[in-house]
Order: C-alpha cells, then sequence, then structure tokens
C-alpha cells in the first residue's frame, strides 16, 4: 500500500479492512518483530500520537560561507540569535541586561569565558551556583519541543542522568526543593561545576537548533573551509546542497587537473592558501619553485593578491611570489580549460579557447573578430604553434598538485561527507533548496538540457547531474569513466547550462586580461531574471512536487545588494535568497555580513547579520553578530510537528500500527510473549 494511501487512513481514521491486512500480511509480520504484542502495539501508538502535538523543531538555513570559520562557528554557537531570544523570554525583566548578556557568552563559548571568570571572580561557588541554575533553566525551556527520549539521546554520556534529573525536576517544588538544591552544590563541591556547566552550554546550542541546511558554496575565498567541514561532518542532524565552489573542490579531489588549476587561482587570487597547505596539506613548493624561475623578470601587476591585511601579514616579497604563483597557474587554468572544451565539443564551451588568438608579438587577442589588447603582454610559455600545450616544466607541476589533491586524507574525507550528506537540491517541510539555479526558458518552462547524451529538465536534470557527480567516485566503474565524470565537475563549475551555475559563461580570461566591460560580460540565465515572477516559482514548485499551503524556494549563489535596495525575499515571498555576502570580501559590495533563516514553529525569520570581529571580542566584551531580524512568514497557528514530513511520516507509521493492532485482534497474526 503506498504511503499516502497509508497517510489518508491514519487522517481520516478509515476503518481497517482484512482484505488491506492480507494484502500486507509479510510486511505486518516484519512490523510485528518489532512489536510483538498487543500492548506494545498500542503503546507505541500513544507514544507517536503524543509526538504529533509538541512543536515543530527549529531549522536554521545558512549559505555561502565561503571559509568563514569563525563567524559560522559564531552562527552555529548563538543559533543566529536565537539562544539570545530564549534568554530574553525566559528571564524577561528578572536579571539585567548585562548578566543577559553574559549567559549569552556563557552559553556560546564556555571554556573560555569560564577562564576569564576564574581569574576574576571573588566568590566563584556563587558564580557556578548562579550560573547552573539559570543554565537549567534555559536547557530546560530548548528541551521542550522533544521527548524525553530525544533529548536523552543528546546528552553528553558523563553527566546524563544528573542533567535528566535537574530538567525534569522544577526547583520552586517544595517537596524536591531540597534535593535539587543539594545536587547544585555537590557539583560544585566535587570541582566539576567547571565542567557540568560546560556540558550543558554546549547541550543547550544542539537542542536550540534541530535541524542544519547549508545551501552550498562552503570553500573558497575565506581562510577556514576545512574547519567548516570538519564542524559539518559531525553535526547531528544536516543536509548540504552544493554549491559551485563545493564541485570544483569535489572534481579536484577526483583528480581533475583543469578543477585544481582553478581551485589554487582562486586561493592564490585572494592570497588565500591556509586551507590549502595548513588544511590539506598540498604541497606548493612545486609552483611556487616554477613561478620563481619562470616568471623572476615579470612584475605581474594584473596578478597582485587581495590581502587582507587584518588576517595576514604577509611583507613585499611574500606578496610578490603569490603574485608570480597567480600568473603560473592562471597560464595553466586557461590552457588547461581550452584543452577540456575541445575534448567535450557536446558542452558548447569551444568560446573558452582563446589561447589561439593571441598574437605574442604585439600583445593582442582577436575575438569575434574585434582586436583587443592584453593587460599582459608577457607568455613564455605560449607556443602559438600549440597554444593549448603545456610545457614539461607545467606538466610536472600540475602533475605533483593533482597527486597531492587525490592523496590529501582530509580532503577525501570531506568530500566524503558531501557526497553522503550533500546533493544538487534538497526538499524538507515545503521548501525546496538548491544552490543557484534550476534552468528554464523565457516563458518559464523547463528548459530541456542534453546530459550524458540524455535529455533532461527540472527535477531530472537535477537528479541526472548529481548521479553524473557522484559517479567520478564510484570505485565499481573503470578508471576511464570515473576521469570521464570528473571532467563534468569543471562543466559544472564554469558550464552554460549548469545548474550551480546560472550563467552564459564565466569570462575569466577576458576579466583578467581585457579592459573592456562589453567582453567581459557573464549573461545571467532565465531564471535570474524570472524569478521574482510568482507564477514561475509555483512552476518550479510544482515541477519538483513540492506541496503544503507555505511552500518556498530557498537559494543562495547571488548575493543580495542591500544598499542598492535589493531584497531577499521575491516572488510575493514564495522564494528567499540568503547569500548576502557571508564572505568578508563582499561586506563592502553588499551592505551587510549575510542572511540566516530561522524555520520555527511560529515562522520563518530572516537574520540580517552584522560584520564579526572575533572569538576573542566576543568573550571578552560579550560583542556578538548583531542579526536585524525581519519576519518573512508567520504562521495562524503554532506548527506542530504533524505539519511536518517527519510528522507525516508518523502518521504513516501509526496507520502500519493500526493495521497491525487489527491482524492480531483478528487473530491474522499471533502475538508473541
Amino acid at each position: 500500500m503506498p504511503s499516502f494511501k497509508k497517510l489518508f487512513i491514519y487522517m481520516s481514521r478509515q476503518k481497517v479492512t482484512i482484505e488491506e491486512v492480507r494484502e500486507d500480511l509479510r510486511y505486518l509480520r516484519l512490523l510485528a518483530r518489532d512489536f510483538p504484542t498487543v500492548s506494545s502495539v498500542t503503546t507505541e501508538i500513544i507514544n507517536l500520537e503524543a509526538i504529533l502535538h509538541l512543536p515543530k523543531p527549529t531549522e536554521h538555513f545558512l549559505a555561502d560561507l565561503h571559509g568563514e570559520h569563525e563567524a559560522f562557528q559564531h552562527i552555529l554557537r548563538n543559533a543566529s540569535g536565537n539562544i539570545k531570544r530564549k534568554v530574553n523570554e525566559i528571564f524577561g525583566d528578572s536579571i539585567t541586561p548585562e548578566e543577559k548578556k553574559e549567559l549569552c557568552t556563557l552559553i556560546y563559548y564556555p571554556e573560555e569565558k569560564l577562564k576569564l571568570v576564574k581569574q576574576s571572580e571573588v566568590d566563584l561557588d556563587e558564580y557556578y551556583a548562579v550560573s547552573l541554575n539559570r543554565l537549567i533553566a534555559v536547557c530546560r525551556d530548548v528541551s521542550s519541543k522533544y521527548t524525553r527520549s530525544k533529548v536523552r539521546k543528546s546528552l553528553p554520556e558523563e553527566y546524563a542522568y544528573i542533567i535528566e534529573e535537574l530538567m525534569h525536576e522544577a526547583n520552586d517544588i517544595h517537596n524536591k526543593q531540597a534535593y535539587f538544591n543539594v545536587i547544585i552544590q555537590t557539583i560544585i563541591g566535587t570541582g566539576r561545576a567547571g565542567h557540568f556547566i560546560t556540558a550543558l552550554c554546549y547541550l543547550i546550542q544542539r537542542l536550540v537548533i534541530d535541524r542544519l541546511h547549508i545551501l552550498g558554496d562552503i570553500f573558497d575565498r575565506g581562510p577556514g573551509a576545512h574547519h567548516i567541514m570538519d564542524a559539518l561532518c559531525e553535526y547531528h542532524h544536516l543536509d548540504i546542497t552544493w554549491g559551485n565552489h563545493d564541485v570544483l573542490w569535489m572534481g579536484a579531489a577526483a583528480g581533475n587537473t583543469c578543477c585544481i588549476a582553478s581551485v589554487l587561482r582562486l586561493s592564490l587570487r585572494d592570497a588565500n592558501t591556509t586551507t590549502l597547505e595548513d588544511g590539506y596539506a598540498i604541497n606548493m613548493v612545486p609552483l611556487a619553485t616554477f613561478a620563481m624561475e619562470q616568471y623572476a623578470d615579470d612584475p605581474c601587476e594584473i596578478y597582485q593578491p587581495r590581502v587582507d591585511e587584518e588576517r595576514t601579514n604577509f611583507n613585499e616579497k611574500d606578496v610578490r611570489l603569490i603574485a608570480q604563483m597567480h600568473k603560473a597557474i592562471s597560464v595553466i587554468e586557461f590552457k588547461l580549460s581550452g584543452q577540456i572544451a575541445m575534448q567535450h565539443p557536446e558542452w558548447n564551451m569551444m568560446d573558452r579557447c582563446l589561447m589561439e588568438f593571441i598574437d605574442k608579438e604585439r600583445g593582442i587577442i582577436t575575438i569575434g573578430g574585434k582586436e583587443y589588447e592584453m593587460k599582459d603582454k608577457e607568455w613564455p610559455t605560449l607556443d602559438p604553434a600549440h597554444p593549448y600545450d603545456l610545457t614539461p616544466e607545467e606538466q610536472d607541476v600540475i602533475d605533483r598538485l593533482r597527486h597531492s589533491f587525490v592523496r590529501s586524507e582530509r580532503l577525501q574525507n570531506h568530500v566524503n561527507c558531501l557526497l553522503m550528506r550533500g546533493g544538487m537540491y534538497v526538499i524538507y517541510n515545503s521548501n525546496l533548496m538548491f544552490h543557484a539555479a534550476v534552468p528554464i526558458n523565457e516563458d518559464g518552462s523547463m528548459r530541456e538540457v542534453v546530459f550524458d547524451g540524455v535529455p533532461v529538465k527540472g527535477k531530472e536534470l537535477l537528479k541526472k547531474v548529481e548521479r553524473m557527480a557522484r559517479t567520478a567516485f564510484d570505485n565499481d566503474v573503470e578508471p576511464e569513466v570515473r576521469n570521464k565524470y570528473a571532467d563534468f565537475f569543471w562543466y559544472l563549475w564554469c558550464g552554460p547550462e549548469s545548474p550551480l551555475f546560472g550563467k552564459a559563461r564565466m569570462a575569466t580570461f577576458e576579466r583578467y586580461l581585457l579592459d573592456d566591460k562589453e567582453v567581459q560580460k557573464e549573461p545571467k540565465g532565465w531564471y535570474y531574471i524570472l524569478r521574482d515572477n510568482p507564477d514561475v516559482c509555483d512552476r518550479i514548485l510544482d515541477e519538483f512536487g513540492v506541496q503544503g499551503n507555505h511552500r518556498h524556494i530557498i537559494n543562495g549563489h547571488v548575493p543580495v545588494r542591500v544598499f542598492k535596495g535589493e531584497t531577499p525575499i521575491k516572488a510575493d515571498g514564495r522564494l528567499m535568497v540568503i547569500d548576502g555576502g557571508f564572505s568578508k570580501i563582499y561586506h563592502n559590495r553588499t551592505g551587510i555580513a549575510g542572511y540566516t533563516l530561522v524555520y520555527h514553529s511560529r515562522g520563518f525569520e530572516l537574520v540580517q547579520l552584522t560584520p564579526f570581529t572575533s572569538p576573542e571580542e566576543a568573550v571578552l566584551n560579550g560583542t556578538d553578530i548583531e542579526g536585524t531580524i525581519k519576519i518573512v512568514e508567520m504562521v495562524g497557528e503554532r506548527e506542530k510537528v504533524r505539519d511536518t514530513d517527519i510528522g507525516r511520516g508518523i502518521m504513516v507509521k501509526i496507520a502500519d500500527l493500526e493495521r497491525l493492532l487489527y491482524a492480531y485482534r483478528k487473530g491474522v497474526i499471533k502475538e508473541r510473549p
């Protein structure tokens, strides 16, 4: 029996018939292994019915993290201001604003805050007692959405029994007051208060958000993508939609040399080699040696990196070397992109084959019959007769880099996490999440694209793309097949019909080397032109089978320029764009420091963030990422678990259990003691 029919049986409480039971007898006998008696079935039905009436758990949406690990970690710790909101609700005017700020800082950074407190607090025992009581109150509140069983699974093993006792016993009940107080005093007296406080703080962080949604672009720009991936791989409930920067790194991990060159170029452009060297142990020495030798007398003016002086202490010599490496890998990438475009004519990317049109002697390039003067006229490794061939030295560099990428254990583990917990799109609680775009036509209909010889569109297109990407890491297929699909990651990064890119072309060559604005243009696809149209968004939601009275598309990819009057809410609320420029280099362009989205039982809140300073500043002065909350959509009646995807699954299970109960009572299946 299909799930929708079981759901109908539950919702309508339609009477179970003996014919339906006999149809599913094999399944019901399997179910009976877990529920062997009438009492066990009825107990589970009662439990599941109760769960359906709990408030909907809170979801947290983040996009385009771009290596900003400190801001990311802080947002996870403060749940986009959700913890501060809870503290205000719980304590109201009973404690001062300064005490609330101190409590929030303690919850965000317990070890660091306690270290400071121990240095300055006169009566440490009193501080511990007050903090423990307040933390238990917060913990009790944030756990109230969940069953005791679910909370129990989240408890730190060392203190599980004590925390459970404290959370479920009110300290103002006369008969239990002494019991409660003695537990607190004993925790302090045995010297475990610091450890216990830390455990409570991390429990609050875990319980305040039930599920985390990452909408792509974890990598590039900032210095800590590897730290972000470490945190995500350990996160309790998570889904990831791949972004174009993520698939670029996935392609590099799969050994595609064009992806590797692009990863290196982006990292050197932003003077960010921390993730490469410290994070993934990529050996940069061969590239540095080659660049210093090949471009020793080259000023490399247009390859000067974007240096963040607050984060780095590069001297003039360092910047010079990075510029030389930047040029070396850029030239290699221009050649490799021409090679891969010619190897895959079906991608229609021959406009990226530009090296053959360079006139080395005159320092010009001819594009579309028009001559352009190039900003860089030094091309010592370019052979006009064979413009896309790497020199032996360039080939040696890219071979060594490839070896580093495919042998990096940490990188391979992180890519495995992206494969296991990620994909091209996610549908969860009537929200359709994808990073960039769904290819559409000018009339808003789904655009048909041929991938791997198969015409696909809409939902099937994204599913096909995901299967192709996964094949590059499938050890059950031949190496040449894996390599073919590893090439596809480069197409996903910058291809004209890539749902992760959404533009007609990526004009990297033109933007680096030419001054003409017209030739630098990267025309956007129809999705970005039409996505503010409610009918177009409804058509996409219908294509993906998204149902519900409150359904949405949630995207990242393109920063919302608030200072230009752009809004993240589009198509009459059907579409939300939550890339507000999380990366530090975008702050001046967007006017803010990104968006996050929180979806709790009362509706959606969009949080517009201010720039994060540092964890040290947060601990010392209690500074926080201040978020301007914009109410996107509030539901009339508080949503419950029954209104969610998990709730619908529970209702299906209840319908199954009711049929098993009927089978027991009719003697079709016998109870087992």
